[in-house]
């Protein structure tokens, strides 16, 4: 049987639901933007819908297991690991969608003549299939066997144990901090976010070049281009400096762990990380909105075409009805 639900657990609850309010509906409005509106559909915008789907299922899955394993249920090792692993594989699922919307706006300034025949839907297609395949492998490590199975085994043969194996469900002690420094965050997380990081520089680069260059008379379409490009380029560093603020917290307090075992992190240091973690999900939509400009027109083509006019359908209706009285 898990403790009673504490006050501190009830407000963490809570803080964790509302964040899932936001980030689901904000995340399907994302998809649905692109699923209707005809210029979203680039092979940017289908990166973007895969790093939404990631952020659907923050709200609607991993928060929910997080709400379990802060309760702290008595679990089936394998059970428990089971419940840690999905955020693991969005995570790195996010990372690498990431990672190919700065390498798609790369070629898109790197190579703007010959981007399409680049960049086809069947390639950018393929390109999501490999970042989700990654991402299981990524995530799912741990049960295949890099996790603190055999190190509570040990623990329960030295204290003399001989009772079935069952442990209170919880993230670090089922999911080794080995894996998570070392494979995780030094391979997986470190390394996409720094190459993002010179991508988006150069992207920033090159487009500065092409905007410095002298305007002539039949230069306005590449101007306009460029600028175009600049603005989505900085919408996308944005999503980037974001997710990198929302996670890299978690990952220096794993160091921490790991390095410096006899420290002692304060447990709202922690809450706090992973309020961000979870939190980050929420944000994109919210970019979109105020800074593409695409986005925000698909947005309220929405609002208007099923909600707003349904509003104005019955006020027409009513109208309609008074004058014929």
């Amino acid at each position: 049987m898990a403790h009673p639900i504490s006050a501190f657990q009830a407000a963490y609850i809570s803080i964790e639901v509302l964040i899932a309010l936001v980030s689901v509906p904000g995340n399907i409005l994302v998809i649905w933007a692109v699923k209707m509106n005809q210029a979203l559909r680039d092979a940017t915008f289908c990166f973007i819908v895969s790093l939404a789907v990631a952020d659907v299922a923050v709200g609607a899955l991993v928060i929910p297991l997080a709400i379990i394993i802060n309760i702290g249920p008595q679990t089936e090792f394998y059970t428990c690991l089971m419940v840690a692993c999905p955020v693991l594989i969005l995570t790195e699922s996010s990372i690498l969608a990431l990672l190919a919307i700065a390498v798609d706006r790369y070629l898109r300034v790197k190579i703007p003549v010959r981007y399409k025949s680049v960049v086809t839907p069947r390639r950018a297609a393929m390109a999501i299939a490999c970042c989700w395949i990654v991402s299981f492998l990524v995530g799912l490590t741990p049960m295949f066997g890099w996790n603190n199975l055999n190190k509570m085994r040990r623990t329960q043969e030295l204290n003399g144990s001989h009772t079935e194996f069952v442990i209170t469900c919880q993230f670090e002690t089922v999911i080794s901090m080995e894996y998570m420094v070392y494979f995780n965050f030094f391979v997986w997380v470190l390394p996409p976010l720094l190459l993002m990081l010179l991508i988006y520089l150069e992207v920033f680069n090159l487009i500065r070049k092409q905007l410095n260059k002298k305007v002539s008379s039949s230069s306005n379409d590449p101007q306009k281009y460029y600028g175009k490009e600049l603005k989505i380029a900085k919408s996308l560093a944005l999503v980037l400096f974001l997710f990198a603020l929302s996670w890299l917290p978690l990952h220096v307090l794993n160091c921490i762990t790991l390095f410096c075992p006899s420290c002692q992190t304060p447990h709202i240091l922690t809450y706090i990380a992973i309020f961000l973690t979870h939190g980050n999900s929420a944000m994109n939509p919210i970019v979109y909105a105020f800074r593409i400009k695409k986005f925000r027109t698909a947005f309220l083509q929405i609002w208007n075409q099923y909600f707003c006019c349904k509003t104005n359908k019955n006020a027409t209706s009513t109208t309609t009805a008074e004058a014929g009285n």
